[in-house]
């Protein structure tokens, strides 16, 4: 089982968030973000949105630090990314 995590940079709702993903499917990372407290309203798309205090409980976990474009170039080679507009299966 592989879940990466990338640092939480992107800001939002007065805090800063991370993006929780995984390359082998939507059932794992379900899972995964289950196991680590992530409610289900975090899920978008094709990740889940961490929250920067949040972090250190994913990586503790088992979630694998990557940068943001190595998240998304894995996501997408495991035809796994769900862009906006593009409906989810």
């Amino acid at each position: 089982m592989t879940v990466y995590i990338d640092p939480p940079t992107w800001p939002g709702h007065g805090r800063m968030w991370s993006h929780l993903v995984s390359d082998v499917s939507y059932e794992e990372l379900h899972a995964f973000a289950a196991g680590i407290g992530c409610p289900p309203r975090a899920f978008e798309r094709d990740h889940y949105d961490v929250p920067s205090y949040r972090y250190a409980d994913a990586v503790g976990a088992g979630a694998v630090e990557i940068g943001s474009k190595e998240l998304v170039r894995r996501l997408t080679a495991a035809g796994l990314r769900r862009p906006k507009g593009r409906p989810a299966a």
